[in-house]
């Protein structure tokens, strides 16, 4: 079947119901949408903000700090950004950033071997690209949404504000905060294959203008994987306080715990995934434990000053320890009979402290209004990391593989861990110091500008333990922005953009140092784009953007002489992106969008990755939409659909996954202002399919039909 024909009929049903909705059902002009505060609930506002628990309402938002460390309007920001709010993630059950990454256009999700977000953003694969509240989250592990706000997805590089990394874009989680009002909140959540989740939310107002609020988790809950668990609890409280007429400080500290088994899924055989249950488990779950535990603490001081001037401190400190061990599997004999399994553990233990500080500063030159940030980030990160390999003593005391039959793919037997060879050992301190200037310019009624420059001094110094050698590496980063902005009408603009990212040879991970790459250039992504934002009403945005996303200084072994590297540009991402949040009436709202993606290899690299090779697992066409329809001020009907084309499991082209169409539904009941209902079901006709990879023979099989139930009482 052409992509087209696919589309149109993936679009045909979800449009055909949107449009005869309104005509079949009476006008509630009056009525208060489910989803919605009864409209005696009041909303409270203070000098600095708007209450947290009211202000996503709806599928779309219209301003960000953290895009431009500037309040800006999302229509007057030239860089693709998709923000998903609070609404759509209860609306949805969202849980983790894999669900955030589903009605994202240019964003997809990758295996992670089931151990870790791996979101794969505009063809760039990332474990790191993580912020949260602007500043730097980047351990490895699966994130919860239990006390966040809103994500705000942001599409391209942008080193000026964010640092280095965020090769294809990057990922904000915006937390709940603590705010003027008084209220408490408890979902219940259960569903297939005994899954039960609890989150609370509860804020107090407190005299003298502060405030406390306490998010918490509680999850315990199966899989259709067989014997795969997942048991997660979280806790984190917020402070507000006013400690001046211009100065407000907030607080807060984080503990949460994940505690999973590492699901790798299930091999492939003659280029396609294998064929067996979605459930069947490969390896041994009991041997496969992967634990996260996450300590953080933040403070912010905010002042006001004359004329709109503003400064801000923050300061975030976090202690991450994650281990994660697998057995899992490898390739598929040529007769199909038998699967090869290997297994490994990997301990990580790091200390992140960040400390930001922003004044902006509002001046005009004449005519021209300005809008000046100037900055200054100060950050160290220690890490320790140690891997062993997993030996198979039953078989000989040296051997890291084993062979079990396709029919039955489990292993009970015992292992061994210990160091190989190549295993890695080390300890690492990477300190970092930015200066950053941007100035956002109206130069007319129509025309706006934004242009900036991030100056870091990145250093590493690093200890191969398994070698006893000391690295050292100290990069110099200039990273550039500029947007141009025309506005031809209020609520609508037209951008053109150029920005500029590195990535250092430590790696995202900081544990990529070695003798021949630690005197190489950064890698460096180049993004240009051109774009429209139009937002027809104050709840709704409509957005396009072309792109062009380019990879440079990769490494590889120089064919005239293979003793030493040489820097070659790496691949070419260029695609287009539609996207659409908010609402089209006020009981009718609509989350989705489509993306076109074209990503290939502009250098032979490897001999599994040749010029010209597609990237791996980045389709072609994707398309989502989601919405939601208000029937009265009690039910509401919600409907989705996800279509993603064929991908490549790796660059080699071996292994192809391929496209697929999924269904989604929701009945939404609110009983009163105090207790509401909703009822999800996930993949309704409960198609086959296969949600992710991390290589050839780790591919996992998409959920069957899944129903969860969730309760929410507001008091």
């Amino acid at each position: 079947m052409k992509n087209q024909d696919l589309i149109t009929r993936l679009l045909r049903p979800l449009l055909f119901a949107s449009l005869i909705a309104p005509a079949l059902v009476p006008a509630q002009t009056d009525a208060t949408p489910s989803y919605l505060p009864a409209r005696e609930e009041p909303v409270l506002m203070d000098k600095f903000s708007v209450d947290a628990t009211r202000e996503s309402q709806t599928y779309s938002v219209q301003r960000s700090l953290a895009a431009t460390k500037t309040d800006t309007p999302l229509v007057n920001i030239p860089q693709s950004v998709t923000v998903i709010t609070r609404e759509l993630i209860e609306d949805q059950g969202m849980q983790g950033v894999g669900d955030v990454t589903r009605y994202v256009p240019g964003v997809g999700i990758a295996q992670g071997e089931g151990n870790r977000d791996t979101p794969v953003l505009r063809g760039n694969s990332s474990t790191a690209d993580f912020f949260i509240d602007g500043v730097r989250d980047d351990v490895q592990y699966y994130r919860d949404l239990y006390n966040v706000d809103r994500v705000e997805v942001m599409k391209g590089p942008n080193a000026m504000i964010f640092g280095r990394g965020g090769s294809g874009g990057l990922i904000n989680r915006v937390t709940k905060q603590a705010s003027g009002a008084n209220f408490n909140e408890l979902i219940l959540q259960a569903g297939s294959w005994s899954q039960f989740r609890a989150t609370l939310d509860s804020n107090r107002a407190l005299d003298g203008g502060g405030a406390v609020r306490v998010t918490g988790l509680f999850e315990d809950s199966g899989s259709y994987r067989d014997d795969v668990t997942v048991k997660r609890h979280g806790l984190n409280p917020t402070l507000r306080w006013k400690v001046g007429p211009n100065s407000l400080l907030r607080a807060g500290y984080e503990y949460f715990h994940d505690e999973r088994v590492a699901d790798r899924g299930i091999s492939s055989f003659a280029g396609r995934p294998l064929h067996t249950s979605a459930s069947t488990f490969f390896g041994d779950p009991a041997q496969s434990p992967s634990r996260a535990t996450v300590n953080s603490a933040f403070a912010i001081l905010d002042r006001r000053f004359a004329q709109g001037a503003s400064l801000r401190n923050h300061t975030r400190f976090g202690r991450y320890a994650k281990f994660y061990q697998n057995v899992f599997p490898g390739a598929v004999n040529a007769a199909g009979t038998s699967v090869s399994l290997s297994a490994y553990n990997n301990r990580t233990d790091r200390d992140n402290l960040f400390n930001q500080t922003d004044l902006v500063l509002p001046v005009a030159t004449g005519a021209i209004q300005h809008q000046l940030l100037a900055g200054l980030e100060l950050a160290r990160q220690e890490t320790e990391n140690l891997r062993l390999t997993g030996f198979f003593t039953n078989v000989s005391p040296t051997a890291t593989s084993i062979s079990v039959p396709v029919a039955n793919p489990r292993f009970h037997d015992a292992l061994t861990f210990r160091p190989n060879a190549s295993d890695a050992s080390n300890h690492g301190v990477a300190t970092s110091a930015a200066v950053y200037v941007q100035d956002q310019v109206a130069l007319a009624a129509r025309w706006q500008a934004i242009a900036g420059v991030r100056w870091e001094r990145f250093a590493v110094d690093f200890t191969n333990r398994r070698t006893a050698v000391n690295l050292d590496s100290r990069d110099d980063l200039v990273s550039p922005r500029a947007g141009l902005i025309y506005k031809p009408a209020a609520g609508i603009s037209l951008y053109a953009s150029y920005s500029l990212s590195h990535l250092p040879r430590a790696g995202e991970q900081l544990s990529s140092l070695s003798l021949t790459n630690r005197a190489l250039e950064p890698e460096e992504f180049r993004n240009r784009e051109i774009g429209l934002k139009w937002e027809p009403r104050p709840d709704l945005a409509l957005s396009a953007a072309a792109y062009r996303l380019d990879r440079h200084n990769v490494v590889i072994a120089d064919p005239a002489n293979p003793t030493q590297s040489i820097l070659v540009d790496g691949q070419r991402t260029t695609g287009l992106e539609l996207g659409v949040n908010g609402r089209f009436t006020r009981h009718w709202s609509l989350a989705g969008g489509y993306a076109y993606q074209d990503g290939n290899l502009r250098s032979t690299q490897s001999a599994t990755a040749v010029a010209g090779a597609r990237l791996a697992q980045l389709p072609r066409h994707t398309l989502s939409l989601w919405q939601r329809y208000d029937l009265n001020a009690t039910w509401g009907l919600g409907a989705g659909a996800i279509y993603r084309d064929a991908i490549f499991a790796s660059t080699d082209h071996a292994v192809t996954l391929p496209g697929f169409v999924r269904f989604d539904a929701a009945i939404f009941w609110r009983l009163n202002a105090k207790l509401r209902v909703q009822v999800n079901v996930e993949n309704v006709f409960d198609r086959d399919y296969y949600s992710a990879a991390h290589s050839n023979t780790n591919i996992t099989p998409g959920s069957p039909r899944a129903l969860r139930l969730a309760v929410t009482t507001r008091y």
